[in-house]
């Protein structure tokens, strides 16, 4: 199959989602995993739009080959003086020529087999969009599962913490240190931690659907995607990135379709030119029983260029593609500011969360626990530091994952890997 695997996007994803420490747990393997590798093979040989755009591209090479087939000289036959009056009775005094004419192109050819070679060209820049489109969505899909992976593992501690939480208000309750309010509480905030971690399961079995989709099923085959959320990526300097710019599959899809676009001017210059037809026969006389050679050319009169309107378009076209380009190139390096800005504000609240935020909280947690056992601490005190120390754990995995997937969209515009994480280094 025609269809390859990109492997700039793959290796960048490799480094950014499978390499490095991790920030979740990992999720225990229960029946078959699929692997990032994986689900991008499969992406790219069994995804419906890909397949249907490589039976696009044998038919786009089907007339690239038909423009180099010649056309085929003619046979005519004719006969004259045939079944007429006086000495033309019959076939006695009948003429027969019997010739083959030819089509002189005069260049067109070469310049159709240039058009249809510049299509081949400009299909196939458009086939690399969509298997470049296909397997970032595939990585984003696959980034989602890995996400809500995480935040099952998250919300599991949230129920263990909750758990915990139940027993020591019923200890404190028990010994007639606590009302009966704290425990009925203690026991609601379980069961919403509970439903919380159903909720999870429930949208981790879509995104699992959603990704096998990218290869053209809706029963997913296996159970769990292996991998984990990698650290936030380190970055090159934007200069770096948008200098690179050229390597984006729509400027080169451009660049395709203005030489297809030249390559129309041009034929469509050459059929302006008058087409000549050659002929060669024989012919025979049956009144003398004699034969002799024939030979003809016909050359159309250029009264007028019968052209004009077809020439005048494709030069305009020619025009408009070079507009189209320069916009799309403003288009696009406009966005990857943007994205490129906010992939820097991720990296930094992840960092911030990392280093600074989720550190102090889990202090803070064992220290209100002990307090809380000995009587210093209020329920609600306890409460509220779980669920700050809950809530940065899931910011720091959506703000990563979010990273990444930003790193994913960039990479799509340029082509070219613009992470790289510490094990790499």
């Amino acid at each position: 199959m025609w269809i390859s695997s990109p492997p700039r996007l793959r290796g960048c994803l490799y480094v950014l989602l499978l390499c490095g420490p991790r920030i979740a747990l990992a999720q225990p393997q229960v029946g078959p995993s699929v692997s990032l590798s994986e689900a991008l093979e499969r992406t790219l040989e069994r995804n419906p739009e890909l397949i249907a755009l490589g039976y696009g591209m044998r038919g786009i090479e089907a007339q690239l080959q038909q423009s180099r087939l010649k056309p085929n000289p003619e046979l005519h036959v004719a006969l004259q003086d045939v079944a007429g009056t006086g000495d033309y009775r019959g076939l006695h005094s009948a003429e027969t020529t019997v010739s083959l004419e030819w089509v002189l192109e005069r260049g067109v050819r070469e310049r159709m087999i240039e058009a249809a070679a510049s299509s081949v060209a400009t299909h196939a820049a458009e086939t690399e969009i969509h298997r470049l489109d296909a397997a970032a969505e595939t990585a984003r899909r696959f980034i989602e599962c890995l996400l809500l992976q995480a935040q099952l593992n998250t919300k599991a501690e949230g129920v263990r913490l909750a758990e915990q939480t139940v027993d020591a208000v019923r200890r404190r309750v028990a010994a007639t240190r606590a009302p009966e309010a704290e425990l009925a509480r203690a026991e609601a905030e379980l069961a919403r931690a509970e439903i919380l971690h159903e909720d999870v399961e429930h949208e981790l079995l879509s995104a699992y659907r959603r990704l096998a989709a990218q290869w053209g099923t809706s029963q997913p085959e296996f159970a769990t995607v292996s991998g984990e959320i990698g650290p936030a990526p380190t970055l090159e300097p934007f200069e770096d990135i948008v200098a690179r710019v050229d390597a984006n599959p729509a400027l080169l899809r451009f660049l395709s379709q203005q030489r297809l676009d030249e390559a129309e001017l041009r034929l469509e210059e050459e059929r302006s030119r008058p087409t000549w037809r050659v002929s060669g026969g024989l012919r025979r006389y049956e009144l003398t029983d004699d034969e002799a050679l024939v030979a003809g050319l016909t050359i159309p009169l250029k009264w007028k260029n019968r052209n004009e309107g077809r020439i005048a378009e494709a030069r305009a076209n020619v025009a408009r593609t070079g507009a189209q380009a320069t916009a799309a190139r403003v288009e696009i390096e406009t966005s990857l500011f943007v994205l490129y800005q906010e992939l820097k504000h991720d990296v930094d609240v992840a960092g911030r969360l990392r280093r600074d935020i989720i550190p102090r909280i889990e202090t803070a947690l064992d220290g209100t626990r002990r307090l809380y056992d000995a009587g210093r601490y209020s329920y609600l005190e306890l409460a509220l530091v779980q669920s700050q120390l809950l809530g940065a754990r899931d910011e720091l995995l959506e703000v990563t994952a979010d990273a990444h997937t930003l790193v994913v969209e960039i990479e799509r515009l340029t082509g070219v890997s613009v992470a790289q994480s510490t094990t790499a280094q």
